[in-house]
């Protein structure tokens, strides 16, 4: 895999999508595949596995999510919807469509997880098969919580606050999120400090989180009284370093409940798989993705 610069080969542009501006990256041939980064990342995030799916003969998409990287952060709503899921969803479908295409795979990974199982649940039509990265639904992690998770992950409640979260991560962007350009790759890197130096971006990065504890729960419990499942074949890979098994016991046992044709695979790696080890994440997506080719 280090044989292909950043996003070589790759067109980088701004699309217009409805009001939203979103910054994407795509380029390869074949069957195309949406990647959806999670919180505090960028699209860059995927850069090293975007080359080893295009290799494999892969359409790669690497979008900033909706008010994340460098693209548009939506005017914030009362009730944080948004930032939903369901609307950031529904935007990246219509992305895709604008470049083209109707129907594809998906992967998603941390916040980009919640984006993913969304999109699969409300554009059936559009996604063929299903990877699900280090996460499992909101509204299960919530059920699930308990004083461990709420000492490890207090973020997810302390960005429930109002204003308060926005001058904690503010006063040292750098200090609280941390990461290195030697696990991102110094590109990513830079558009990814860029992305938390910038107040507007940080505030849409706390409002996906605020979505997650309002409407994003409440559109995942109204699925489960629905009795709606996933379609699509799915993958949920885990991240062995991280603590998806420590929390949860058997993640995958809670993802069967929302998709019947799931299977699972231990990415030997900490939380952030595409940047720790692209490789084997990017070998467990083309065996998936290639299965079945898009018709």
């Amino acid at each position: 895999m280090g044989g292909h610069g950043f996003f070589e080969g790759f067109v980088d542009e701004r699309r217009e999508v409805g009001a939203l501006t979103i910054r994407v990256r795509h380029g390869g041939k074949g069957p195309a595949v949406l990647l959806v980064h999670g919180h505090p990342r960028t699209g860059a995030t995927w850069h090293r596995v975007a080359a080893a799916l295009v290799d494999a003969g892969l359409t790669v998409v690497c979008p900033d999510m909706p008010g994340y990287g460098q693209s548009s952060c939506p005017p914030v709503r009362p009730d944080h919807r948004q930032q939903s899921k369901r609307v950031v969803a529904g935007a990246l479908v219509d992305l895709m469509r604008g470049l083209g295409h109707e129907r594809f795979h998906l992967a998603g990974h941390d916040r980009g997880c919640y984006v993913a199982l969304r999109l699969a649940l409300d554009h059936p039509a559009a996604v063929e098969r299903l990877a699900v990265l280090d996460g499992i639904p909101i509204s299960e992690a919530l059920e699930r919580a308990d004083a461990r998770f709420a000492q490890k992950w207090a973020h997810w409640f302390f960005f429930g606050l109002a204003d308060k979260p926005e001058l904690a991560v503010g006063a040292d962007p750098d200090r609280w999120y941390g990461g290195s350009a030697e696990h991102m790759g110094p590109d990513a890197f830079a558009e990814y400090r860029a992305a938390i130096h910038d107040a507007d971006t940080r505030q849409a990065m706390i409002e996906d989180y605020r979505a997650g504890l309002g409407p994003d729960r409440e559109d995942e419990l109204a699925d489960r009284a629905a009795g709606r499942v996933l379609e699509q074949p799915t993958l949920f890979a885990w991240s062995s370093r991280d603590d998806m098994v420590d929390f949860y016991g058997d993640p995958l046992a809670i993802w069967r409940l929302w998709a019947p044709d799931v299977v699972g695979v231990e990415i030997d790696s900490g939380h952030h798989m595409a940047e720790e080890n692209p490789a084997a994440l990017a070998s467990a997506l083309i065996r998936h993705f290639r299965t079945i080719p898009t018709t």
